[in-house]
């Protein structure tokens, strides 16, 4: 089979990586003939790559996108519809392949890539990784006026998610929100994002960037500092129980950092922030945590994220804020951690303080988040099912 793989959120062009894609086009390629269409600005650097581009072991086509430095911005919108059209311009030109398995979002390039397979009569695979725009509108107040402004994009949404003939999805949340306006698939095919628990295993091994001492309980938190994570409220949390043996590993960067930062500082909590390190770093210091903070914002989108694979994958139990009941009945389900009122930093400290506190606990729930890793967040097990739906539609 051809098989074209679309997606602006590729990873970091030659590194390694964790992504989604990559991992999903070496398999592919194993069998078919693969090809990724991808950006040439990285959306993790906020940077263009420089000519010539990073080597890989993947045939990568990168296209021109105008790049943009907010997340959430007017020139963040311009530079996706404008690569959307750099990747329907090439499209029209390529052969015709047998799937197109494009990434959600961004939307335009998926809309003009499921126009494209709708005329040329090529299966149209779609994988859901967030959910636009639900994932802007809960930074916004719920009214009339910010519904009509993002109607357009809900429209486009739903207008990419009739078009598919296959629909993947990081969550069953996710895959659920495409089924309700998609007439031609009967089901939705859910993968978490998940980790290689293989190369985690390994990683764990790897000397830690930090020192330990013994006496020292650690509460680790990786990935963005951004708006959807409420590490405030684990901050308040810390200083509630006030307890100098403790030390919150923050690991990662983001918009909000610097923010961060200076409440732990005014709140005289132990807080290391790592900033930005390379993911085999997460990993090892996750090793050696001993439990791990799950904060997601009130009415957040996210339901299941890369985080939640690498705490599992670390055996770590969980104290999770977040309200999205997908995630929440793996936690219960495991009996891995336990689910605290958001924003709540007194639950979170009631919860956290009987972890601290009994190591029998911690241990027998950090064996049921292993054990959650190897059922549901090991690529390479369940990455299987998306490489039969891709070779189903043949």
């Amino acid at each position: 089979m051809d098989i074209v793989i679309v997606t602006d959120f590729y990873g970091i062009i030659g590194e390694s990586s964790r992504s989604r894609f990559q991992y999903l086009a070496d398999k592919l390629a194993k069998r078919h003939n693969v090809e990724i269409i991808t950006s040439d600005f990285c959306h993790e650097k906020k940077q263009h790559y420089t000519m010539p581009y990073p080597s890989e072991n993947r045939k990568l086509t990168i296209l021109h996108e105008i790049g943009y430095k907010k997340n959430i911005s007017i020139k963040r919108i311009l530079a996706h519809a404008l690569w959307g059209r750099n990747v329907a311009n090439y499209l029209k030109k390529r052969k015709k392949p047998d799937v197109i398995y494009c990434a959600i979002p961004t939307l335009t390039a998926a809309y003009l890539a499921g126009r494209i397979c709708c005329k040329r009569k090529i299966k149209f695979i779609i994988d859901i990784q967030d959910l636009w725009p639900e994932a802007f509108m809960m930074l916004l107040k719920k009214n009339i006026l910010n519904d009509l402004i993002f109607l357009p994009v809900t429209i486009l949404s739903n207008t990419i998610y009739k078009q598919a003939d296959g629909i993947c999805a990081v969550s069953d949340t996710y895959g659920q929100r495409a089924l309700k306006v998609n007439r031609k698939c009967k089901m939705e095919t859910t993968v978490y994002l998940g980790t290689e628990l293989s190369l985690f295993n390994k990683s764990s091994l790897q000397e830690p960037i930090l020192k330990k001492n013994i006496s020292e309980i650690w509460i680790g938190y990786c990935g963005t500092l951004g708006s959807s994570y409420d590490l405030i409220c684990v901050i308040d949390a810390l200083h509630i129980i006030n307890d100098k043996k403790i030390r919150f590993i923050v690991m990662g960067d983001g918009p909000r950092e610097k923010e961060f930062r200076d409440y732990a500082k005014n709140k005289k909590v132990n807080v290391i922030f790592t900033g930005r390190i390379k993911h085999e770093q997460v990993r090892s210091l996750l090793s050696i945590c001993d439990i791990a903070v799950n904060p997601i914002t009130h009415n957040a989108a996210q339901s299941i994220i890369n985080k939640h694979a690498d705490y599992a994958a670390a055996g770590l139990p969980v104290i999770s804020t977040q309200e999205s009941e997908e995630y929440k009945s793996l936690v219960v389900k495991y009996n891995m951690g336990w689910n605290c009122k958001n924003n709540n930093p007194e639950d979170v400290a009631k919860k956290l303080k009987v972890l601290i506190k009994d190591e029998e606990i911690r241990t027998k729930m950090g064996r049921n988040a292993r054990r959650c890793a190897e059922e549901n967040f090991d690529r390479e097990k369940t990455y299987q099912k998306i490489i039969t739906v891709i070779e189903e539609h043949k």
